[in-house]
């Protein structure tokens, strides 16, 4: 298992706009940028995007490392579902961070925070 961050959306879409404070944007570069197939979909659904904006959020994620719906993933999603109530998304991506053994770097924390043994940073908060 790789260790890390796992990296919501509300997270990479700050820091593309320069809008972390310097330690949440230093967690985003001190390695490479690991983040769910979830993030992907919601990045480049983009509805109001320019062409300049597709650009950054392509090379963005053809930089990062994608964790997709392997089994794993969807039977943990299922177990977390099923007792919480969370959004679909954000139980993938829940799933993903664990197990993958990651930390999810989310500014979006009450969403998380009732998973067991999800670990949880907010950038803003470091």
């Amino acid at each position: 298992m790789e260790q890390g961050c796992l990296i919501d959306t509300n997270v990479i879409i700050d820091y593309l706009a320069n809008k972390l404070p310097e330690a949440g944007n230093l967690l985003i570069y001190e390695n490479v940028p690991k983040i769910s197939v979830v993030t992907r979909l919601e990045l480049l659904s983009w509805p109001n995007a320019s062409e300049i904006q597709m650009q950054i959020l392509d090379d963005f994620i053809d930089s990062s490392i994608i964790y997709n719906l392997d089994e794993d993933v969807i039977l943990k999603t299922i177990e977390i579902r099923k007792n919480h109530k969370i959004k679909l998304p954000d139980s993938i991506i829940a799933a993903n961070a664990l197990v993958n053994d990651l930390t999810l770097l989310s500014r979006n924390v009450n969403d998380f925070k009732k998973i067991e043994n999800l670990e949880i940073i907010n950038p803003y908060n470091l």
